[in-house]
Parts: C-alpha cells; structure tokens; sequence
C-alpha cells in the first residue's frame, strides 16, 4: 500500500520548522541576500531546535530523522531562505560519507562532536577543473609511513569558511581513475590548508562558498573512511541519500514563489479588475500548482526509497533532483512574469528566489548530469517506473 500522508510527527515537524522559516529566516533573507551575509546566529537557532545533523544516529546523541522527515524540514527552511537553508543542511551532507563508510569507533570520534555544540563540517568533492567528472579529480592522497599527505584544490565548499572539519576525497592511486579516489576526514586546522574568499554568486548568497588549497596537510592514515579505492562508491552513496534533499530546496522556492504570485495577482489590478481574473494568469498558476506538486511526490517517494535503502533510489532520486530543480526554474521564472516590471525590481522578493533557483540546477550534480544518470541505469536495466509499474 501506497502511504501519502504524513504522521502526526511530521506534521509537527512541518509545523516547527515552518515557523521557524517564516519567523526567524524569512524577516532577514533579504538583508543577508544583498549582503553577502552568513547566517550564523540563525543557524545556531536552528541547530538548537533540531533542524540540523538530522542523520546522526541516537546512539552517538542524535535525532536520527528518516529521510522523509528531513525532506520536511529542508522544503520548509528553503521557503524561509535557500541560500540559509543550504548552509544548514550542508553539514548532514559531509556527514553522510561518514555514517556510510566508518567504523564505530570513527563514527564516534567524527560524527558525535556535532552534537554536543554547534560546529560546522564540509563535503570535499568538486574541484575547480573536476566537479560532474569526479574521476578527473587530481588531489592526491599519498601515503607515508602511519600518515596521508594530501594536495590539491577544491571548489565550491560550503561553508567551507567556518568549518572545523573536511569530509575529503581525493586520490591514492591517480592511475586508477574513479578506482584510485579515497574518503579521508581532515581537521580544519591540519597545517597547509589555505581557505579562499567567499565566492561572489547571482544567488543563495546567504551560503558561505569557498576554494580550499591543501598543500602538504598530513592526516592520520586512521581519518581513512572505508578502504583505499572506496572513495567513489562512498561519494555516489552520499549523493543518492542527499538528492532527496536538494530537490526538497527546490520545492520550497517553487512554492514561496507560487505563493507570492498568487497573492500578488489578486492584488494586482489592470484594466480595472485584478490579474487573477484572467485566463493566462490562472494558467501560470495552474501550472506551477500542477508541476509542483508533481516533483513533490516525486521527492517523497525518492526519500521513501532512501529510508527503506533500496537500490533504485539512485534512479529515482536522479527523477526527483532533475525535475524539482527545473520546476523551480520554471516556477521563479513565471513569478517575475506575473509581477511583471516589479518582479525584476529588488524591492519585491521574487526575483531573490529566481536567482535562488537557478543554483538548484548546478550543485550536488547538474540537470544534465542526472539526465545521464537516468539514460544509464535505463539502458543498464532498471525498471524506469522506480517499481511502480
């Protein structure tokens, strides 16, 4: 049996992160927009009420949220503010590798820590000439005697300003392609890193985006996640299980700008009646409602799927990130549209979540990219239905 409703849990989960969307993001999305501000002391409020490490098992004092439920709580806190929710959620994404790949005891020493206070962790994958080819990543892992020693460059860190630990890939044997790339966990302070500026971006410029230049930093050769060569596996499972919650980002821009131009049409008069009165208006409506909640469902069975760790989640996940990212797109887009010359103005919030959207489309594996995983897994075999047919 199909189950499309959520639990009395979740409800209360929606609620509290709705309100902690619309109380404490959204008054102070646009002031760290123009900005170029990081949100710290919202995320601490956040992380005080639960809303991040949301995969961190309860035995090492965690909440352990289902995937489902952190889908919830990332569609809510993007509709407060994208570029924030992206700074919040981007722990349990360098996290993930982790929880997948360590041993208890790393687990522990790794994972735990987050839980006590707040700190900040960052996932260490793409590289100013290697992000949707990840096996021509050129960071080196290279082994000496009981250490790694590691250089190279990444790119597009989030958070990567502030955080006190690096989720890293990189590579033990070079020749080996995606067969050489190894997961190590490397403290913020190691001797030879070298953290760039804060990239300046068309949107999500609440989240703190830097370059990272590792130059001779010795790690124990104990920080390994999982053996040498498992790298890429442990990558590939870690984006699977997040999809779920980049398309969630995308759900929470697309419905913040329904919202607004929904409420905006009614307002809005021309030819001495309101917009929402005509054919074509209602149409862009109708359609973002259609196509919304379209992907939604979509993000929803990809989580299930996650939670119940099937191996089809890949393909679907890929479904629910390409179509949420695009529909947010065309969404945002549309929003300007029915506001018209006020929604390419500042002054409305419209056009933050047009630029907001775009990003969607690019990190965590662009539209493109889940394309091609979709065409292969097809082509390999897999049911395109997910199962359902």
């Amino acid at each position: 049996m199909i189950e499309l409703e959520l639990s009395e849990e979740q409800r209360q989960l929606q609620r509290t992160a709705r309100k902690f969307a619309d109380e404490v993001m959204s008054p102070v999305a646009q002031e760290h927009d123009e900005q170029h501000k990081f949100p710290r002391e919202i995320i601490e409020k956040g992380w005080e009420l639960g809303l991040l490490n949301m995969t961190i098992p309860e035995r090492f004092g965690g909440i352990e949220l289902s995937c489902v439920s952190q889908v919830i709580v990332a569609e809510e806190c993007s509709a407060g503010c994208v570029g924030m929710a992206t700074s919040m959620i981007a722990n349990d994404l360098a996290l993930l590798p982790i929880l997948i790949g360590a041993t208890e005891e790393q687990k522990k020493k790794f994972v735990q820590p987050f839980t006590e206070k707040m700190r900040y962790t960052s996932f260490g994958l793409t590289e100013p000439n290697a992000g949707s080819d990840v096996a021509g990543m050129t960071t080196t892992i290279r082994s000496d005697g009981d250490d790694y020693v590691i250089n190279g460059a990444k790119m597009w860190i989030t958070n990567g300003s502030h955080a006190e630990q690096f989720s890293l890939f990189g590579k033990t044997d070079p020749a080996a392609g995606h067969k050489g790339i190894t997961c190590v966990v490397v403290p913020g302070d190691a001797k030879g890193i070298t953290r760039g500026k804060p990239e300046r971006k068309m949107g999500q410029n609440a989240s703190d985006t830097i370059g990272l230049t590792f130059e001779d930093v010795r790690v124990p050769k104990a920080n390994r996640i999982g053996a040498e060569g498992e790298g890429f596996k442990i990558a590939m499972q870690t984006l699977d299980a997040s999809r779920p919650l980049t398309a969630a980002f995308a759900l929470g821009v697309a419905r913040k700008a329904m919202e607004h131009a929904i409420a905006y049409s009614q307002e809005r008069k021309a030819f001495k009646q309101p917009i929402a009165n005509f054919q074509a208006i209602q149409f862009m409506i109708a359609e973002m409602a259609m196509k919304l909640q379209g992907a939604r469902l979509l993000t929803y069975q990809a989580a299930a799927l996650v939670d119940k760790k099937e191996e089809r989640s890949s393909l679907i996940s890929a479904y629910a990130k390409a179509m949420a990212a695009d529909v947010a797109m065309e969404i945002t887009t549309n929003a300007v549209q029915v506001f018209g010359g006020y929604g390419y103005s500042k002054e409305y919030p419209v056009e933050k979540l047009m630029r907001d959207a775009k990003l969607i489309q690019i990190y965590e594996g662009t539209s493109q990219i889940q394309r091609m995983v979709i065409a292969r897994q097809i082509y390999g075999g897999a049911n395109p239905s997910g199962g359902l047919v």
